[in-house]
């Protein structure tokens, strides 16, 4: 009888080790595109500045990305931002890249090289544009900004772009220095400018460390502003109105401030690998509560929005992964 009861004990024993090893399979399959092994290689990411949010996001993607594809080198490229981000990605210097809408728009319209290899992989979050200056200094709106000392970002930035433009529609003049978001706060505190121009996703950290030891201000842009800015270009119209929460930097504003955003994309080139492009869409979404511990505007990736990369049309890697996760 013990016998007989051992040889049932071996055999549910055995029948529980076979339905872990199903389990386990089916779990591969589900994490695996179509059951394959990781792909392997080499990519490049084009980020940012130090101390701005595509900084901080490419470093924490890219310790995702070992962890789901560890036979895959990336190698991080620092960049002025989105306008030197695109101009990469579509030359070939670069293999993946985040940059701004409004940037990657402005590419296209003026044909430059390789405007028409660009794809989108997603959307990621949005930029808010931030105008931080000095409370001495009397400036309480754009046209206050004549005459004064404002740093208007990297000749290649995204942050350039929009200063550039918002300028041009007030019709303000400014004595324009090349800082971002690494130099400028420091040199704002200093007294060494009266301003700068910052577009980034909410909060940043550059800012944060700034409001640590510092009590600036933010000066809004009004939804009227913005609309003036549609009406003037094509090339304007990813800005959208929109309120920067006072939560966004503590203890710095007691109101929410009027502002515009624009959205940020992770974009590549047609040519790029549809598998690593897959592979690295699927890192990209189930990444977000990992790197929004971090980064919080990163919580806002998701996969019901990350399609929507106008501009540009989906790589056709990230489109295969849309589709297998379509409910």
């Amino acid at each position: 009888m013990s016998k007989l009861f051992a040889r049932i004990g071996r055999g549910r024993a055995l029948q529980g080790t076979a339905a872990g090893v199903v389990v386990l399979g089916l779990l591969l399959w589900w994490l695996m595109p179509l059951g394959e092994e990781p792909p392997g290689g080499t990519i490049t990411l084009s980020t940012g500045t130090p101390l701005g949010v595509y900084q901080k996001y490419g470093e924490l993607l890219r310790a995702e990305l070992d962890r789901d594809m560890p036979d895959l080198d990336i190698a991080l490229q620092n960049s002025d931002g989105s306008q030197q981000n695109v101009q990469r990605v579509a030359t070939g210097e670069a293999d993946f890249a985040i940059a701004a809408a409004d940037a990657v728009q402005s590419y296209q319209l003026a044909d430059e090289p390789g405007a028409a290899e660009l794809r989108g992989v997603a959307r990621l979050y949005d930029d808010y544009v931030h105008i931080v200056v000095r409370p001495d200094r009397g400036i309480d709106s754009v046209a206050d900004l004549n005459g004064k000392r404002v740093a208007v970002g990297p000749l290649r930035s995204g942050v350039r772009l929009i200063a550039d433009r918002v300028l041009e529609a007030a019709g303000v003049e400014v004595d324009a220095m090349a800082d971002g978001i690494d130099t400028a706060p420091g040199r704002l505190q200093s007294g060494d400018i009266d301003a700068f121009f910052w577009s980034g996703g909410l909060p940043t950290e550059g800012l944060l460390r700034l409001a640590e030891t510092y009590r600036f201000a933010v000066v809004p842009l009004e939804p009227e502003f913005v609309a003036k800015l549609h009406s003037a270009d094509e090339g304007m119209s990813y800005y959208r109105a929109t309120t920067m929460p006072k939560s966004a930097y503590k203890d710095i504003q007691s109101e929410p401030v009027a502002t515009m955003a624009v959205s940020n994309l992770l974009i590549t080139r047609k040519d790029m690998d549809p598998r690593v492009t897959e592979w690295l869409t699927r890192t990209v979404i189930d990444s977000r509560d990992v790197i929004g511990n971090h980064v919080h505007s990163a919580q806002l990736v998701d996969v019901r929005t990350a399609i929507y990369t106008e501009p540009l049309t989906l790589h056709a890697g990230a489109r295969r992964y849309y589709r297998s996760v379509k409910p």
